[in-house]
């Protein structure tokens, strides 16, 4: 067996984070690198090396860690989410459909989640997460994070929601079974109906004008009357009227009643 095969099979074991997941060339060049750079000549001398030394295992830990996603990025947004958008939809409802579109490695959804559990117990909440990306899906689905994901989460939900281990915080089973992870392209597979929130952020600064033109049409026609568009905090709509959406709060959109 290839010396790094076996390698990220040990650490699949020894971490639950499966590296095949990763495009390999990169993550190969990557992890050569790296373990060329501590003063090992194979992937065996770096495993029992990593074992011996936790410096090493956290540095091995940080360095095959890409996704920049986080959990409650921006937290006054989530402050504004909590205190005003969830409240004005559950009015007349009592169980809500949400849509995180290109959820990327799933902390926007399992924030959600948490925001739910924490603050509305009595409301049914119902969350598709979706991404272009299948392994990006898995790894979402796996719920393994490094620190920097966590650095704007309360500490109280790192410790009701998380377990600390090797270096990265591991989500509770019972919260990753809430979440239904499926495969979607924003520009081309049809959309979902009646959803009372979209939440797609720091995405569309991506597309080209005419793209994010179709995904707002697109995005209004999905969601249900008086139902919320949630976007990043570098994509404004400056023309919300055109999309049958007006300016709820900073960052908001709610759809127009018919």
């Amino acid at each position: 067996m290839d010396d790094y095969i076996s390698f990220i099979t040990k650490m699949h074991q020894k971490l639950g984070l499966d590296l095949s997941l990763y495009k390999e060339a990169q993550m190969k060049r990557r992890l050569t690198s790296l373990r060329d750079k501590r003063g090992f000549s194979d992937f065996d001398m770096y495993y029992n090396g990593i074992q011996k030394d936790k410096v090493l295992l956290e540095e091995f830990v940080d360095r095959i860690t890409i996704n920049v996603s986080e959990f409650y990025r921006n937290p006054a947004r989530w402050k504004v989410l909590e205190q005003n958008v969830i409240p004005e939809l559950i009015k007349e409802k009592k169980v809500l459909h949400i849509w995180s579109a290109a959820c990327s490695t799933g902390e926007e959804p399992y924030s959600l989640l948490m925001l739910f559990q924490d603050h509305f117990p009595g409301i049914k909440v119902k969350i598709t997460a979706t991404d272009i990306d299948e392994k990006i899906l898995k790894r979402a689905q796996q719920g393994i994070y490094k620190p920097q994901s966590l650095k704007d989460l309360p500490e109280e939900k790192k410790s009701k929601y998380f377990i600390f281990k090797d270096g990265l915080y591991f989500i509770n089973n019972d919260l990753k079974k809430q979440v239904t992870f499926k495969k979607h392209n924003l520009l081309n597979d049809p959309y979902p109906t009646n959803i009372d929130m979209i939440v797609c952020r720091n995405v569309l600064i991506y597309f080209t004008d005419p793209a994010k033109d179709s995904v707002y049409k697109a995005f209004s026609k999905a969601l249900s009357p008086g139902g919320m568009l949630f976007v990043g905090s570098t994509e404004q709509i400056f023309n919300p009227q055109d999309y049958a959406l007006e300016l709820y709060d900073t960052f908001f959109y709610r759809k127009l009643m018919d």
